[in-house]
Formats: C-alpha cells, structure tokens, sequence
C-alpha cells in the first residue's frame, strides 16, 4: 500500500478540518467508555437487589434491606433506599413516600442521561464539519482554477482530496458515535423499567406494612408530630 495513504499522510492531506474532526472522535471515545461502563454497573445487580429487598422486607427486617440497597449500585437500588429510609421512621405523610421514590428516580435518571447530549452533538456536527470540509476544499479548487486561468486536473485534485477526506471523516465519526447513543438510550429505557419495579416494590413494601400495623400513614400536618 503507498505510503501517501497512511493515516498519518491522510491527516495531513485532509486539511485544517481535520483537527476539530480528531478532537470529536476523542471526545467520542471517553464518553462512550464512561457510559458503558456506568450502565453496566447499573444494571448488573438491578434484578437481584430487588428480589433481595423484598425477601428481607417481607419477614420485616427493614434494617437488613437497608443495608443491601446501600451496598448495592445502581438506580434501582438507590430508589428503594430512599422509599427503605422513609419507612424506617414507621410513620409516613400521606404521599411522602410516593414523592421521595419519585425524587430519587428523577436523580437517578438524571445521572444515567449525563453525556447522552455529547454524544448526540457530536453525531450531528461531525459531517456537518466534514461537510464544511468539502466546501473549503471545492473553493481552493476553483481558486486554483481562477488563479490559473485553465482547467487542469492537477490544479483541482488538491482541492477535491481535500473535501473527500473531511467527509469521510465526518462520516466515520458520526456513524459509530450515532449507533453507540442509540445503543445507550436502549439501555436507559431498560433502566427505567427496572427503576419502576423498585418503585412498585417500595409502595407494596409500604401497603404490606400499613396492613401489618407496623406502618402508619397520617396526614401530612401530623407527619412531623
């Protein structure tokens, strides 16, 4: 293979572009290693955390289903702590809980959404930017046309190499970072299902409870006293 085609000489050939173009592939890359790996934490333990939570929550050992939320990451986990910590205190205002598992989801999903719009900037700026590339380049082909006074391959193949190469640049960048944010919305919607199962969890904890009598639910003005 020539030489003239190595990466490096691509680079080179592919204009001033190219150095935006490289900086959203990097940028692309960190992201997408944070956010696989920040999903796959969270998702790694949501089923079991959940059946273990109601096991012990069932035989009435808050305490212990405390204690495996905490130690276990990841939004489900989290969403049934908080409802655990409110339940502990055996009394809740009418709605509390319903408003503190809600609060913490919305946290959570917060959390699991950070660097989506990065990447979802990227995916669509990268051809833009090689777009803009292939402009540059067509206007230093003309250019050289005009300076020249006549049409000559060699005078244009400078200008169209140039807007070939940021093209294709913008695109190579932008497919893979597109397919990796759809991957990860994906896997967020599978996250929120899991983030509804603990909230459906917590509130049946909550009802088993208050039918128990280990549970009161007063209104909110006698909730503090």
């Amino acid at each position: 293979m020539d030489t003239n085609y190595q990466l490096t000489s691509l680079f080179a050939d592919g204009g001033g572009m190219m150095y935006p173009l490289v900086l959203c592939s990097l940028i692309a890359v960190g992201v997408i290693i944070a956010k696989a790996w920040t999903l796959w934490i969270a998702h790694r333990g949501a089923t079991t955390v959940i059946a273990q939570v109601e096991e012990a929550a069932s035989v009435g050992d808050l305490e212990r289903a405390a204690a495996i939320a905490s130690g276990t990451p990841g939004p489900a986990a989290a969403i049934l702590l908080a409802g655990l910590k409110r339940i502990r205190g055996r009394t809740l205002g009418k709605g509390e809980l319903e408003q503190v598992v809600a609060t913490a989801g919305a946290i959570e999903l917060s959390f699991l959404e950070r660097g989506l719009v990065i990447l979802a900037t990227i995916a669509n700026v990268a051809p833009l930017m090689g777009f803009l590339g292939t402009v540059a380049g067509m206007i230093f082909a003309f250019d050289s046309i005009a300076a020249a006074g006549t049409v000559e391959p060699g005078l244009v193949a400078g200008g169209i190499k140039v807007a070939l190469l940021t093209t294709a640049a913008g695109l190579a960048i932008a497919i893979p970072v597109n397919i990796g944010y759809n991957f990860f919305v994906s896997r967020i919607d599978k996250l929120i299902l899991d983030m509804d199962e603990s909230t459906q969890k917590i509130l049946n904890i909550a009802w088993d409870l208050e039918r128990d009598g280990r549970l009161q639910i007063v209104q909110e003005a006698q909730a503090g006293t």
